[in-house]
Parts: C-alpha cells; sequence; structure tokens
C-alpha cells in the first residue's frame, strides 16, 4: 500500500511540474495569411523595381505604331521584313533588350502567327505578392506559404498593357516563401 501511495505521490508531482513547465512555454505566434504577405511585401519592396518582357506580336507592332512608339525605318524586298525605329515618345515608353533603338521585324513568313519580339516598359514597379495560399507547417517548424509572384504593371502605358494582354505575357509565376520563427517572431526566409 505504501508502494502504491508513493507511486501515486511521485505521479502526481510529475504530472504538476510537466503543467508547470508547458504553461511557462510560450508557444509560436500565428503566422496569417496577411502576416505571411505584408513580410514578402516588405521582402519586395527592398528590392530594386523591375520591368516586364512584354511580347510583342504583329497586332503589337501595329499598336505600336499606332501609339508612335515606333516607327518604319525600312522595309526588305521579301515584303515581310521590316525595321522599326524607337520615336521620343518609343524611347519614353520602352527599352529594347539589345539596348539599340531598331525593331528588326523578320518573322519567317507573312501567316507567321508565333513570331514575337520583346520589349521593356521603362517605368519599373516592385513585384508583389498576390494570391496566397494559408500557411503550411513544415517538418522543422517553419512555415510555408504559395503565392503568386506578379511583375506589376502599374502606370505602364495602356499601349503596352494591351500588348502584354493579347500576346499572353507571361507576368506571374508560382513562388514558396519559407518563414523561420527568430526570437519569437516569424521572418521570411526564402522565396523559391
Amino acid at each position: 500500500m505504501k508502494k502504491a501511495l508513493k507511486i501515486c505521490g511521485l505521479g502526481v508531482v510529475s504530472l504538476t511540474c510537466a503543467g508547470l513547465l508547458l504553461a511557462g512555454c510560450k508557444s509560436a505566434p500565428e503566422l496569417s495569411k496577411d502576416n505571411a504577405q505584408a513580410l514578402i511585401q516588405a521582402h519586395y519592396d527592398g528590392l530594386a523595381p523591375v520591368s516586364a518582357n512584354v511580347l510583342v506580336n504583329d497586332d503589337g507592332m501595329k499598336t505600336g505604331v499606332t501609339a508612335k512608339y515606333w516607327d518604319r525605318s525600312k522595309a526588305y524586298p521579301n515584303h515581310i521584313w521590316a525595321d522599326f525605329k524607337l520615336t521620343d515618345a518609343g524611347k519614353k515608353a520602352v527599352k529594347l533588350p539589345s539596348g539599340g533603338d531598331t525593331i528588326e521585324w523578320h518573322p519567317e513568313s507573312a501567316t507567321d502567327t508565333k513570331y514575337t519580339i520583346v520589349v521593356n516598359p521603362v517605368q519599373t514597379n516592385h513585384l508583389k505578392a498576390r494570391n496566397l495560399a494559408d500557411p503550411q507547417d513544415e517538418m522543422n517548424g517553419a512555415k510555408s506559404v504559395r503565392f503568386d509572384e506578379v511583375t506589376s504593371l502599374e502606370n505602364v502605358p495602356d499601349a503596352l498593357q494591351t500588348m502584354a494582354r493579347h500576346t499572353g505575357t507571361r507576368i506571374s509565376a508560382r513562388r514558396t516563401a519559407t518563414f523561420v520563427l527568430d526570437n519569437g517572431a516569424w521572418k521570411l526566409q526564402s522565396i523559391n
């Protein structure tokens, strides 16, 4: 009987100690979607602004002529190819990846609907974090969040936004952000 009382007493003491230890431990703060988005956006806002790569197809070339971004400077004998020089208005709106001021429009045929060139809007913007999923627990105590990384077209001229929409220019990519607990607060560790 004494042995049973000692075991019960030892069990009560053990449970009391365990309860005190657990009550003294602070649990990790919640990482909400809003908190995750704020941390990701703060990271992007700390980086240099970026420009979109806008694909320009045949309709986009016509839109660029109408918007007075470029004018035809040379026609080739095959009646398919042409060179276009950026106008002063065009130089204020776009940059060419080559750094020059001449677009070489050289599709394979008059019916080549897949031929595109790339222009970069002069207007740059910070990347945006959109469409966040709920934070997920990872094995190592970290949390991860899937989201869309969006190249913003804010303040980009309407003609360039139209070109981007009509060619299916990719302005977003699905990414995963990883967060770790650092001194009791969530911190962005990486974006992949």
